[in-house]
């Protein structure tokens, strides 16, 4: 597994981005004239103050692919709310035949979680944390499938505020919380 972190020109003060290649795999098509090997990168990055984002690239050479993935999980982040260092409920979401349940934790726990769930969660700055893999243990399923499940996580500061229709600019769910 290779990790970097980039700071980019518009993220001069801001957090620094973590970048993590979880999953590499050699492909095999064979033709006639034989094989045509090409690769996989499966690429997760975050700031660890809960922006995440994963990429699949795919190319004939490794670091080809990695560059592909890491543009592509650029473009697919998603930033999921933070409770102190855990998530606020537990949550439960399924790709393909990969099935991942991940629940909060008290402080100090640390983060009980397999390979690729541990990466997701560890790039979104998720600190305490259980999550369990179920079925399926395909790297790539799971690794969607936590995105799935962080994807459903709400703020209960703003969910409280649009039962009790208040509007919800940043400012009024600060006060509230």
């Amino acid at each position: 597994m290779v990790s970097r972190s980039e700071r980019g020109p518009m993220m001069e003060g801001g957090p620094v981005i973590s970048e993590k290649v979880v999953h590499t795999r050699r492909i095999a098509k064979v033709v006639k004239g034989g094989r045509h090997l090409r690769f996989n990168a499966m690429v997760v990055i975050g700031n660890g103050e809960g922006m995440v984002g994963v990429g699949l690239g795919k190319a004939k050479a490794i670091p080809d692919a990695v560059r592909k993935g890491s543009a592509t999980a650029k473009k697919n982040t998603v930033t999921i709310p933070l409770k102190g260092s855990t998530i606020p409920q537990e949550t439960l979401a399924k790709f393909g035949s990969s099935i991942v349940l991940i629940k909060p934790a008290p402080p100090g726990t640390g983060l009980i979680a397999s390979g690729a769930v541990r990466s997701v969660l560890d790039a979104a700055g998720v600190k305490d944390a259980v999550a369990k893999s179920l079925k399926s243990r395909n790297p790539i399923n799971v690794i969607y499938a936590t995105m799935e499940a962080l994807k459903e996580l709400k703020d209960p500061a703003v969910e409280l505020a649009k039962r009790r229709g208040i509007p919800t600019s940043p400012s009024t769910v600060a006060d509230t919380a």
